[in-house]
């Protein structure tokens, strides 16, 4: 007999939290906060062998990638800047005993302030940060280092800003070729590497530029280009090419690994939005959540939420509202802010700046808030477990946990206060 157990891995402005669910996804309690309450941009997992990541920092704490091999009962952190707080313990005996500060130089001194986003690929982590530049680590984020190729890319002294800063938030792999990378760096765009990050293509191209000409939109497409706004991407399954990106102006579709990108923004209420979302099987279903506009408040629509979903890889959209509030609804949902997992039908996830979790067991068309009262909501990922139960015996093998019986496992972990 098989069962899954889900994990959903929360990122907020006050630490990390993970929410855990039954083996029917009908049930979830919520642990945290984890990772000392640092602010964390993106918690992320390995389904293989349960260890998790959580990177984040700022200008007080620093920047720094925690870790736990216990499913998120216990955490390390890897501190790669200096943050304020250190200046303070290196000038104040007390404060540094208060803190436990041991004076350790951090590697990257203070060359940047955050962990954005972490992605795992061929046994390799990898770390977008603020400013933008990617790291990789080959020992599971104990040590890493810079990747040059893309911090030393031509066009980099071009590179402007969004609204958060100048962040890499966006990596996607390829899982049949760990050379293939692609990243996003608001407001600079997509960039690519096939050769596992040695070289960079900046690709931003637009398929049809004569279609954009009548936007005036100061994050639209223009040049040839789409909008260098890149606010969330993801590589569909099982495909040869195909990436889709939310935009700030307009959801795109790339079909040639982002060499060119077509305007799939028609039939949405909005082309301002954050987080995509592609279905683990079928690379033509998506899912969106358009807000109202960059400069008129961010939130759904008529104050009504609905996540969009188009199962023609873009062609048409549907609003699925079913379970969410449909009256004074201002809530905003962030670029990372969204994932789902791979069970049949496939789970969708969504946390808001609110402090809600919404969840969707089948596929988007319902949805259920299963926690609330959270911290600012950053990002929202995934780790799934497959647990085997013999017949006469309920041991089984979650991750790294040996031998736990399933409903010990549940049971174990620390008790729900949501």
């Amino acid at each position: 007999m098989k069962h899954s157990c889900i994990d959903i891995l929360v990122g907020t402005t006050k630490g990390a939290f993970v929410i855990i669910g039954d083996s029917d996804r009908a049930s979830w309690r919520v642990t945290g906060p984890h990772c000392g309450g640092w602010p964390i941009n993106h918690v992320v997992g390995d389904d293989e062998t349960g260890t998790l990541w959580a990177g984040g920092g700022g200008d007080w704490h620093g920047a720094g990638v925690w870790r736990s091999e216990d499913g998120g009962q216990s955490w390390e952190v890897t501190k790669l800047t200096q943050g304020q707080q250190d200046e303070w313990a290196a000038n104040d005996p007390d404060f540094a005993e208060l803190i436990g500060w041991t004076g350790e130089a951090a590697p990257f001194g203070d060359e940047f302030s955050q962990i954005w986003s972490l992605h795992c690929s061929g046994g390799a982590l990898y770390a977008g940060t603020k400013p933008a530049r990617l790291l990789v680590s080959s020992d599971a984020g104990q040590t890493w280092e810079t990747v040059n190729g893309l911090t030393d890319h031509p066009s980099a002294e071009e590179w402007s800003p969004g609204a958060a800063g100048l962040v890499l938030h966006t990596i996607v792999s390829d899982p049949d070729d760990a050379q293939k990378l692609w990243v996003g760096i608001s407001a600079a765009g997509v960039f690519a590497s096939e050769d596992g990050g040695t070289t960079w293509e900046r690709r931003n191209r637009l398929s049809n530029a004569e279609s954009c000409d009548q936007h005036d939109h100061p994050a639209a497409p223009r040049d040839g280009q789409i909008g260098h706004c890149v606010h969330n991407m993801v590589r569909a399954p099982g495909t040869k090419g195909l990436l889709y990106q939310q935009n700030h102006h307009g959801v795109w579709r790339s079909s040639d690994d982002g060499r060119s990108w077509d305007d799939i923004s028609g039939g949405l209420p909005s082309t301002f939005g954050f987080p995509i979302h592609v279905h683990p099987h079928d690379p033509d279903t998506i899912w969106t959540i358009p807000l109202n506009g960059d400069s008129i408040g961010r939130y759904p629509p008529n104050a009504a939420a609905a996540v969009w979903k188009s199962t023609d890889g873009g062609q048409s959209w549907t609003a699925c509202r079913e379970g969410l509030p449909q009256t004074s609804c201002f809530f905003t949902v962030l670029r990372q802010a969204m994932a789902g997992d791979c069970c049949d039908p496939a789970g969708v996830y969504f946390g808001t700046n609110s402090g809600s979790v919404f969840a969707s067991t089948d596929e988007g068309e319902t949805w259920t808030e299963i926690a609330r009262h959270l911290p600012t909501i950053l990002s929202v990922d995934t780790i799934q477990r497959a647990l085997a139960i013999p017949a006469r015996r309920t041991q089984t093998r979650c991750g790294k946990l040996d031998q736990v019986i399933l409903s010990d496992y549940l049971a174990s972990r620390p008790k729900s206060f949501n």
